[in-house]
């Protein structure tokens, strides 16, 4: 078990320059340390607390003002090396010193008279004791996790760029699943809110028209082109050709021409060019044949042809395609943004071009055969060459057209979709796609891996947090009731005209807290209040508060487990207390003793360490005396017997030795003394009748007068022995006597009166 020995050295600290010989003075089982005031007494109990929880503060900042070097501590400590405080630091500690001072009642009741949430907290561990602050301690680490948590959390959070979750917080954001083929969708998403944003000159706007190129029938024209009249006869068509031959270039257009002049009906017509009878012209008749009926119609199948080829490829179709295609490629334009168009390119020049050519060549061989009729031909290789390069040009077109036509169907499905879209909504999917897409960005997705696994270490640690904390709960259960009691237990004893209510343990952001009332006159006061209200600065006087603080430390000791190894160290318990109370103080600390490794008790009274003396008579115990040395202080023994001589016992030996030695040389100080004693003897005797301040002339009349009644005081016999006494004592008495210094003293006649005077104070 460790007990401290002796404090070996004391340098440059407080008052103590180079205390060494008295370092040397053994400390006891009960160990008594008496100061006045100023002398040191506080910074031997700041060294003992530094000792127990290793903070070198509590001795820095007592540094001895006029030292040059740093202050220097070596305690003796029973079982183990001494405890050396040396560059700011001790060698070891001795945890198990505990300490009421009033450093003591700042921590854990009080500064002055204001209550302060650290003195809740610190009074929250003291009640709590060794386990229970165990019990703490792991809650407010798995606390002090959580924050550290986090405080990662938030860096994690803000390495998250925000541009990239927009409006999301950054849960929702690292909550985002991989969506399926995100571009598109986004796009998709963006078409949709594009097209509500849109909504009306969507509803206007057109779909795409289909647009056709007209065809060339190369069949139907190569059948027109072969076509010649059946029912001519060979050898008539022979002769016509070749007469037509013979005129020339346009030769059977111009004799056709001709014979439509011809009047039909007449056998004897005249020639239209030379008026000459035609009747005997060998060729007039193959002429009829050949320009029949059925000639006429091959003619107008020709033009026919010819006619509906310019109708459907010449005039305004070619510039009504273009204008088609134009409209195209606007309404490729408008719709993009709201649906998927695919590209399209239509060269209409190229178009145009091949169109022309295509178009021309037919027509020159329509031309050619309008002028031979009758001469079957087909479609030039040239001719069909380009219709076959028109055709190609006119195929894409439709492929094209076939491709556009096909979106409107969609187109429709996005006009219905505009008119009843809602804006916000679409808004908010489009964010949260692009969010999607962000946040399983290459860049991104590593982040918010790092903060969802930050969360679950988060949340890990909370759970331990929160299992400790039902193990505290469990345990302030038990223990806050059973303190309130202890507490209240020492108030009875103390004699304290109030108690605490409701004393009990609270969780705050700051961590554990106590709280609790004062009873008083059983009405609860509580510890704040608004101003002008009871309150426990305004109720409780500085005796009450340093009482309180005494019940606090006893009751907080008497729970602990390790009770029997502890070093109870108290400095001035009888600070501000009420002398009612000085007894009650005693004997607890008397009950501690028995409790504990060891007890060291300071203080500047010199009546109460003496009182705590002598009723610890049966124990080990030692006395050290702080005193002056020069501008300093030093540690001597403490004759505890002879200071706890009070005046009264000093004047009763001084008379007896009188008596007994027949000593002359101190008989005016033994005459002096019987005036005293006989107040003091009046004092304890008559406490009601005579009180303090009393003269004992007027308490002798008072006698006199009560004598043969019912409040008597003293009998007749012992007024006149006390009249008898109080005339001698007189005699040296400077309110009765001026010249009292000078009176002359028969040692016979002193000697008689001392010994009437000792037994008078000996009556009951």
């Amino acid at each position: 078990m460790s007990v401290v020995e002796r404090i070996q050295l004391l340098r440059n600290v407080g008052k103590f320059d180079s205390v060494n010989a008295g370092g040397q003075l053994p400390f006891s089982k009960l160990t008594l340390v008496f100061a006045e005031n100023g002398r040191g007494k506080t910074t031997i109990a700041a060294i003992l607390r530094s000792l127990s929880d290793g903070n070198a503060q509590h001795i820095l900042e007592r540094k001895r003002l006029t030292a040059t070097s740093a202050p220097h501590v070596v305690v003796n400590v029973a079982g183990v090396n001494p405890c050396i405080f040396q560059n700011g630091a001790w060698s070891a500690t001795l945890p198990d010193v505990v300490i009421f001072d009033d450093a003591f009642v700042a921590q854990n009741v009080c500064s002055g008279i204001d209550i302060e949430a650290g003195h809740r907290q610190n009074l929250h561990e003291l009640i709590l004791g060794a386990q229970g602050v165990t019990l703490n301690a792991a809650v407010q680490a798995h606390a002090a996790k959580v924050e550290d948590h986090n405080k990662e959390l938030r860096a994690r959070e803000n390495a998250i760029p925000a541009a990239a979750r927009g409006s999301l917080t950054v849960d929702a954001f690292c909550a985002l699943k991989v969506v399926p083929n995100i571009a598109e969708a986004i796009t998709a998403a963006a078409r949709s809110l594009s097209a509500a944003q849109a909504s009306d000159k969507v509803h206007r706007e057109q779909d795409f028209a289909a647009i056709a190129l007209p065809a060339f029938d190369t069949t139907a024209l190569n059948q027109l082109l072969k076509r010649d009249l059946p029912g001519l006869e060979a050898k008539a068509a022979e002769l016509v050709k070749k007469h037509f031959a013979a005129i020339g270039e346009g030769g059977e257009r111009w004799v056709g021409d001709g014979m439509h002049r011809i009047p039909a009906a007449s056998d004897h017509a005249a020639c239209p060019f030379c008026a000459q009878d035609l009747g005997g012209s060998p060729l007039i008749k193959h002429y009829q044949a050949y320009f029949s009926e059925s000639y006429t119609a091959l003619i107008q199948s020709i033009e026919r042809v010819i006619r509906e080829a310019r109708m459907a490829h010449d005039g305004d179709v070619p510039a009504a395609f273009e204008r088609d295609v134009r409209v195209w490629e606007q309404r490729k334009q408008f719709w993009k943004d709201f649906t998927v168009v695919p590209d399209f390119s239509v060269d209409t020049a190229a178009v145009a071009r091949a169109w022309k050519v295509a178009r021309e060549a037919v027509y020159g061989d329509l031309q050619k055969k309008k002028s031979a009729p009758l001469e079957p031909y087909e479609l030039s290789a040239d001719t069909l060459k380009v219709i076959a390069d028109y055709d190609t040009l006119r195929a894409t077109v439709a492929a094209t057209s076939s491709t556009l036509t096909a979106l409107n169907e969609q187109i429709k499905i996005v006009k219905e979709k505009a008119a009843t879209a809602n804006v916000a909504t679409l808004t908010g999917d489009l964010e949260k796609l692009k969010a999607a897409e962000a946040r399983h960005s290459p860049t991104v997705a590593p982040l918010c891996a790092d903060y969802l696994a930050e969360k679950a270490a988060k949340k890990a640690t909370e759970g331990l947090r929160d299992k400790a904390r039902e193990a505290l709960e469990t345990y302030r259960a038990t223990v806050f009731p059973a303190y309130e009691a202890a507490i209240n237990d020492y108030l009875r004893k103390f004699g304290a005209g109030f108690r605490l209510g409701a004393v009990e343990s609270v969780n705050n952001r700051g961590g554990s807290s106590c709280t609790y009332n004062v009873i008083i006159d059983n009405v609860a006061v509580p510890l704040t209040g608004d101003p002008g209200a009871p309150a426990f600065k305004n109720t409780l006087s500085a005796g009450d508060r340093n009482t309180l603080a005494l019940a606090f430390f006893f009751a907080s000791i008497d729970r602990d487990p390790q009770l029997a190894q502890k070093i109870v160290v108290i400095d001035d318990p009888m600070t501000s207390l009420d002398e009612n109370r000085s007894l009650t103080t005693i004997q607890e600390m008397y009950r501690l003793i028995g409790k504990v490794a060891q007890v060291v008790v300071l203080s500047h009274s010199r009546p109460f360490l003496c009182a705590m003396w002598e009723k610890s008579d049966r124990i080990g115990r030692a006395a050290i005396k702080v005193i002056r040395d020069r501008d300093g202080s030093n540690l001597v023994v403490w004759d505890v017997k002879q200071d706890s001589i009070t005046e009264h016992d000093k004047r009763h030996a001084k008379v007896v030795d009188y008596i007994g030695s027949n000593n002359a040389a101190d008989e005016r100080e033994v005459a002096e003394s019987l005036r005293p004693i006989l107040e003091s003897f009046m004092r304890v005797a008559y406490p009601e009748d005579f009180p303090p301040d009393s003269l004992l002339g007027p308490f002798l009349n008072k006698c006199m007068q009560r004598i043969g009644q019912q409040n008597q005081i003293l009998t007749q016999a012992d007024a006149n022995e006390l009249q008898d006494l109080l005339e001698y004592t007189n005699k040296f008495h400077h309110d009765s006597n001026p010249a009292w210094q000078t009176e002359i003293i028969n040692d016979q006649e002193l000697h008689r009166f001392c010994e009437r005077t000792l037994a008078f104070a000996k009556r009951s």
